[in-house]
């Protein structure tokens, strides 16, 4: 049957950690166990919210995308959010804010969102919007004026890639935890230059073919300035190997230096008094002989 997988799990736990304020108490206010769904109830005919057990012919959360027939299982691949209200840094924020938030982030290309498929949502509670990476829809079925909707691609559900990242930056933005030391832009500039330089596509003018056919050339691009910098890292790791492979140790200039600064003084200097007594007679005896 259907299953809940741990990673969409892993993000329900995390919303209702942070927005279910009073985990004694429900408030109106809260979000509930029961509002953050993962496996459809018995209504639910086909949709990320079923497993392979129970799609339908033509299921569009199936043929739509390579990605979802490639990774279908009994998993459930969507989660459900339901009403909230929150009071962080001084603002009150709510499902509606949140919801639009995230669509704005999934507009914006950001890295955390790349696995989103689509976001049913109210952004007002009296029309209903769908926000679809493949473009398919626009709006939705009235349910939705209560709650909002995440599709994930069923592949990335199978692979059990972490979806909490953008949750986590949510929570994080409008000051509900704290966050680590890497923004939300910078991390998306992270993921941009992976993949413009894995993946193919335009890189800062350069086009990066993943073939291996040869990228075209550019004079301003990130691809020609990693080319140069590694040419550079190149060219100084084998002066380097050079200069290990020779003898810097020259005795003889060593003896001589050291040799031109022992006069007979700064050595009878240096010698105890006995010593110096020795060496004297040794050398009385040697010039008599």
């Amino acid at each position: 049957m259907t299953r809940a997988p741990a990673n969409l799990l892993a993000v329900r736990s995390l919303l209702l950690t942070h927005l279910n304020v009073d985990k004694d108490v429900s408030r109106p206010q809260d979000l509930e166990p029961n509002e953050v769904g993962i496996v459809g109830d018995a209504q639910h005919v086909g949709g990320y919210h079923c497993g392979s057990d129970r799609v339908v012919d033509g299921d569009y959360s199936v043929v739509e995308s390579t990605r979802d027939r490639s990774g279908l299982t009994l998993d459930a691949s969507a989660v459900d959010v339901g009403m909230f209200t929150v009071t962080a840094g001084g603002r009150t924020h709510d499902l509606r804010s949140f919801s639009v938030w995230c669509v704005q982030q999934c507009v914006a290309g950001t890295a955390d969102t790349r696995d989103i498929r689509e976001i049913i949502y109210s952004p007002d509670g009296k029309t209903v919007k769908r926000w679809d990476r493949l473009g398919k829809r626009t709006t939705g079925p009235s349910s939705h004026l209560t709650h909002t909707h995440f599709s994930f691609f069923r592949d990335s559900t199978k692979a059990g890639r972490d979806q909490t990242p953008l949750f986590r930056r949510y929570l994080t933005t409008i000051g509900l935890i704290e966050g680590d030391d890497m923004s939300a832009q910078a991390e998306n500039e992270i993921h941009q230059v992976f993949v413009g330089l894995f993946r193919g596509g335009n890189s800062m003018g350069r086009k990066v073919d993943p073939d291996g056919a040869g990228p075209a050339t550019a004079s301003n691009s990130l691809v020609a300035k990693l080319d140069y910098t590694m040419l550079r890292l190149d060219a100084a790791i084998a002066q380097l190997t050079a200069l290990s492979d020779k003898d810097f140790t020259d005795e003889e200039a060593i003896v001589a230096g050291v040799l031109a600064k022992l006069t007979p003084e700064k050595i009878a200097a240096a010698l105890p008094p006995t010593v110096a007594r020795e060496v004297a007679d040794e050398i009385a005896r040697r010039l008599a002989a």
